[in-house]
This record gives structure tokens, C-alpha cells and sequence, in this order.
């Protein structure tokens, strides 16, 4: 990732950030980030695409980051306006001194566009963990795990064997369930429930994700916080089909501004990827339209 440091005696002065600047009149986001690149640093964008919207309040002002990810562009970047420039590693952004506004851009630079959820059934422990391994192999790298049904023991065998395989390939695990078994498999972080969003348990320095159906449970995610948030449902799914639906639009309104990442949840396929950028989303999360098996 590219970043530019700002000049001494400006706002946030000496501090990292994602190169860009201000909307112009009449220019739409997508205009003035091909323009504020040209100019900051000499390139032209070829090929980008919404990442997050953030409001934030500073003691002296408001901003609005729209934020969007560019992956093809011509040229050789180069400060311009003699800032500084560094690329620097995803996972190693948090080192780097930046406002406090960028924050959840981190975040959501450093998620993926995709999280699986496991099916809740696994009577089959060898074929869900090679259905697993299936969809490690075609990319997947976030992955909840939430299986119900099974005695305590198989359940922390087959938690730790899911563990030990999303590590083979790079991936993080998440675990739908208690500290305890988190602990017991070794993952990489806790999904919070409804019942647990609300819990005053203390859970600072684990990776959080968090199941969400309103806008009161996103601005507790936010508060709490948690590093990204599935909202859900978005479509109708063959799990509940008579459950009220957001759509796109009302997804879009419930995270427009949010300053965290949210995955679009409920009906979700690889084909909504595209459609869940548009709306605001990090990506799409889902359980039968990701799983590589069938789900009964």
C-alpha cells in the first residue's frame, strides 16, 4: 500500500495517510480520485473500486473519506508536491503513525472481500474438513467457524483440525462460540452473537467479528470495538425464506458512514462481489453460496 506523509504545519501534519484530497464541485468520487492522483502523483488510474466510507469528527473539523482501492494504474508514482511516499506491507500499516480517521481504512485494507461460514451440521468431520480445504484452495482466507450438535470433545477436535488447516493455507479462523473453545482450538478470533454483542466480557486483543441486523447492533459493534461486522439478511436465503429482507438499498443506508467494515450477509454468491462494493460492503459472507459441498 501506498502512503504520503503530510506536510509539517497542515492538519495532522507529519502524519501517514492514503494519498488523495478533496471532491471538487460537481466531480463525483470516482473523478476526483483519478485527478487528485494525476496531480499528487503523477499517475492514471486504470482500474479501482470502493472500499469504505468513513465519518469522523477531529476537535477542529469533520471529515468524509470516501475511500476507494486502486489495483492497475500507468505510471511510477511519485511525490509531486514533495510528500514522501512509502509503500508499506498490509499487515504492517498499524505500525505506521496516521490519523485517526484512517484507522478503519486499515481494517478494511486488511480484510478480505470474502468470508466463508462453515455449515452448522458436520456429522461427516473428514468431508467437512475437506469440503474446507476445498475452499481454502479456490481463496478463501477469513473463515468462521460454527458447527453445533457435537459433543464437547469431537467438537474441539474438529475446531482444531479446521485451525490447523486455515493456517496451511494462510487463512484466519474465527470461532462462533465460547472463549473457551477459541482457546481449546487455537483460533484467530471470536464472532460475537447477538447475546454475546451485549455481554460486557473483555475482549481487547482478539481479532472480532460480529452478526448484526439493525443499526442499533452495528453502532454497538462500533463502540465495542469490534473489526468488522456481517449485516444480514440482504436477499432471501433457503434457510429463512420468509424472514424481512434489507435489499441493497437498505444495506447501503445501515453502513453508509459506518466507520467499520461490513460484509453483506443472507442470498450471497461470488456474482453479488461487484453489486456488495457498490453498496457499501467490504464483500459478501455466506454459507451455502461459498461452501464447496452440499448443504442439507
Amino acid at each position: 500500500m501506498l502512503l504520503a506523509r503530510r506536510r509539517t504545519g497542515t492538519h495532522q501534519g507529519g502524519l501517514w495517510e492514503f494519498p488523495g484530497g478533496k471532491v471538487e464541485p460537481g466531480e463525483s468520487p470516482r473523478q476526483a480520485l483519478a485527478r487528485e492522483l494525476k496531480e499528487e502523483l503523477g499517475v492514471d488510474v486504470l482500474d479501482a473500486r470502493p472500499l469504505i466510507r468513513i465519518a469522523h469528527a477531529y476537535e477542529d473539523r469533520k471529515v468524509l473519506l470516501d475511500t476507494w482501492r486502486v489495483d492497475r494504474w500507468r505510471g511510477e508514482p511519485r511525490g509531486l508536491e514533495g510528500q514522501p511516499l512509502s509503500w508499506v506491507a498490509a499487515q504492517e500499516l498499524a505500525g505506521r503513525p496516521m490519523p485517526a480517521a484512517d484507522v478503519p481504512v486499515v481494517k478494511a485494507i486488511q480484510l478480505p472481500d470474502t468470508c466463508l461460514i462453515t455449515p452448522p451440521s458436520a456429522t461427516e468431520p473428514a468431508r467437512f474438513l475437506e469440503e474446507l480445504r476445498r475452499a481454502l484452495a479456490g481463496g478463501i482466507s477469513l473463515v468462521q467457524f460454527r458447527v453445533f450438535g457435537l459433543a464437547d470433545k469431537d467438537l474441539e477436535n474438529l475446531a482444531r483440525a479446521s485451525r490447523r488447516l486455515c493456517e496451511e493455507y494462510g487463512a484466519r479462523m474465527l470461532v462462533n462460540g465460547s472463549l473457551a473453545l477459541l482457546e481449546k482450538a487455537g483460533a484467530h478470533g471470536l464472532h460475537l452473537d447477538r447475546r454475546r454483542l451485549r455481554s460486557t466480557e473483555n475482549l481487547s486483543g482478539l481479532l472480532l467479528g460480529a452478526s448484526c441486523h439493525d443499526a442499533e447492533e452495528l453502532a454497538l459493534s462500533r463502540d465495542r470495538g469490534v473489526d468488522f461486522a456481517l449485516l444480514s439478511p440482504v436477499l432471501p436465503t433457503a434457510s429463512h425464506p420468509d424472514a424481512e429482507v434489507l435489499g441493497w438499498e437498505g444495506f447501503s443506508a445501515l453502513v453508509a458512514e459506518l466507520p467499520l467494515p461490513v460484509y453483506a450477509l443472507g442470498g450471497m454468491t461470488p456474482q453479488f462481489l461487484e453489486k456488495s462494493w457498490q453498496a457499501g460492503a467490504q464483500g459478501i459472507a455466506g454459507i451455502r453460496g461459498l461452501w464447496p459441498g452440499a448443504i442439507t
